[in-house]
């Protein structure tokens, strides 16, 4: 979890210093100075160990040995404990703790109900650091059991199921294999089996794009069922195309030039976008893949030969449907002549912004201009002019009123030919005094990576707010709030990230709202109890407000929780309703998670 705040930076490191904790360091070193007022030591041991678990047979079956390699090259591992998690299971259980290698212990598998299992370890060094190994995931089975392979979170097209029967003997079985509508738990027949390997050939075009239950059940020679496996749930049928289109990069091209398409996908969300360039008479190539908004790149056309281009952008959901667009043609890259363009400074200026031009030409470059106008007028301004490379200068937005300003860049060559840039348009200044300044999660619960009781949201800005604008009403004190949290896919951003935001029974809460670019829900909504509760922190001179939201108990959905173990920085959005306290309304802009990057909750 992503659990930097920007309020409490200064105050962990304070703590830190006064209790004697070290922070984590590639460091290893002993060393100690001594004078007639102190003594400092510094610590042996900065950094924790490693630990790795040895994969076990499957079928585990009776006592199976497990086998954790762990190491310390400083202070040593003081203890190894092995611990396993049943599929689809909140808390770990220890099988035992060894102290002396080699790290090994009996997993008796008699007492646990037959099923898939996650094992993992987890060492502690001497010094008290503790690391935790991979997860190594097995099958226990010590009776009759059926098991099916999961096909992954989204297919398409023809799948091949597969089930596994377990402590079979000699008897014969056939395996059903069953689909239900995610939820409904009505099952009907995809096919049956008789012969191992048992699969089964799922013909996803025939069925509608939503998500799907499955499970297989083992049948007996008088066809009676004698075992059913676990359910793979919340399978997305995905056999709808994403669409594409290519934003016409323009002609003449030359320089470093951005090359953008849009693409959306209503089911599974976009994977990646590919941008493509063919040369008259030649093959497609790549430019460039991005997987996120915007999909788009920068790109050196000096690397392109001279000629005439069509370009394209291929499309892959996370299914692995494709579309490609249609090709933009008959464009012209030439870097024979003058170019220049300017890269967009964000959709959002405050205070003093650099704002930077790329210029080329082969007849020199005797001066680039950069220039600002209102949005949608003529009226352009000098901002600097600049006549070396790299072609940069200071804005200071403070000097101009708030609102909507178009940029460019004039390239004046060695010849006094002037060639001016496309348009950056509609960029925001926005100085206003109150504004969002940094948004943080942390995991206070049991289970890094999915929302739970304890975890907070920590929402800070620039400067004290007036709380009744907030919620009316409120004073700052923990409050009983409901943090709601929706599926990205609800809300048309795909698969790359859920919206969370703040409600009150009988009144608003006006926090705006947080992406938090992790995939936490397979479909819906959930909500979850929570207080919110206010200060004020004085941080170099400045007093600031300092909303933080904790969950009382974990998120209740009618569709399932995911865990997440990889994410992206989180973006705030605050609401426009928040004043301060001389009544000026807050910014809108956007708030990007400051910090290192882990993941939320």
């Amino acid at each position: 979890m992503r659990v930097l705040r920007l309020v409490l930076l200064l105050t962990a490191a304070l703590v830190a210093a006064v209790a004697g904790l070290p922070a984590f360091s590639t460091a290893a070193f002993t060393s100690t100075t001594t004078n007639a007022a102190s003594t400092v030591t510094a610590a042996a041991d900065w950094t924790p160990p490693t630990v790795s678990l040895r994969a076990p047979a499957v079928p585990s079956q009776a006592s199976v040995v497990l086998t954790a390699d762990a190491a310390d090259g400083e202070t040593g591992v003081a203890t190894v404990t092995i611990e396993h998690l049943a599929a689809n299971g909140s808390s770990w259980m220890p099988v035992c703790t060894a102290t002396a290698a080699p790290y090994s212990c009996t997993w008796d598998t008699t007492k646990l109900t037959d099923g898939t299992y996650d094992l993992r370890a987890r060492a502690t060094d001497r010094a008290g650091y503790a690391a935790t190994s991979h997860t190594v995931r097995t099958t226990v089975a010590n009776k009759l059991l059926v098991v099916l392979a999961e096909p992954g979170e989204t297919v398409r097209g023809a799948v091949t199921l597969t089930a596994t029967v377990y402590n079979a003997g000699t008897t014969s079985y056939a395996v059903r294999l069953e689909h239900s509508v995610a939820g409904s738990g009505t099952w009907k027949l995809l096919c049956t089996d008789s012969t191992a390997p048992y699969t089964c050939p799922w013909d996803t075009t025939r069925f509608t794009n939503e998500e799907f239950d499955l499970r297989a059940v083992a049948l007996s020679s008088s066809n009676n069922v004698v075992a059913t496996s676990a359910v793979v749930p919340n399978v997305l049928v995905d056999n709808e195309a994403p669409t594409v289109t290519m934003t016409d990069p323009g002609t003449p091209l030359s320089g470093t030039r951005t090359f953008q398409a849009v693409a959306t996908d209503a089911v599974s969300g976009i994977a990646t976008v590919t941008l493509q360039a063919q040369r008259a008479g030649g093959a497609w190539s790549d430019l460039c893949t991005v997987s996120a908004m915007p999909y788009s790149c920068r790109v050196d056309t000096t690397a392109l030969a001279d000629g005439t281009y069509a370009f394209r952008a291929v499309a892959t959901d996370a299914a692995g449907n494709v579309t490609t667009s249609a090709a933009v043609t008959s464009r012209s890259v030439d870097n024979t002549v003058s170019a220049v363009s300017l890269e967009d400074p964000g959709a959002f200026l405050t205070g003093k912004v650099t704002l930077k031009a790329a210029a080329s030409s082969t007849a020199g470059v005797r001066s680039v201009t950069i220039q600002r106008a209102p949005a949608g007028t003529a009226t352009w301004t000098d901002v600097c002019t600049t006549t070396t490379a790299p072609y940069t200068c200071g804005w200071d937005t403070t000097t101009v009123t708030n609102g909507l300003y178009d940029l460019r860049a004039l390239l004046v060559d060695g010849t006094g030919v002037t060639t001016t840039s496309a348009t950056v348009a509609g960029r925001q200044v926005d100085n206003l005094p109150l504004r969002g300044l940094d948004v943080q999660t942390a995991n206070g619960g049991p289970l890094a990576g999915r929302p739970d009781a304890g975890d907070t949201l920590t929402l800070t800005y620039s400067q004290q707010v007036n709380l009744n604008t907030v919620s009316p009403g409120w004073t700052g004190e923990p409050l009983a709030v409901t943090l709601r949290l929706r599926d990205g896919k609800l809300l048309g951003l795909g698969n790359t990230g859920d919206t969370l935001d703040v409600q009150r029974t009988g009144s608003v809460v006006n926090l705006g709202s947080v992406v938090l670019n992790g995939d936490y829900l397979q479909k819906n909504t959930a909500t979850a109890a929570a207080t919110m509760s206010a200060t004020a922190v004085t941080v170099n001179g400045a007093t600031r407000t300092v909303i933080t939201v904790t969950l009382t108990a974990a998120p209740s959905s009618n569709g399932q929780l995911r865990t997440v173990t990889t994410g992206s920085a989180m973006v705030w959005t605050p609401s426009a309703a928040v004043q301060s306290l001389a009544g000026v309304a807050s910014s809108t802009a956007p708030v990007t998670e400051s910090g290192a990057l882990d993941r939320e909750f």
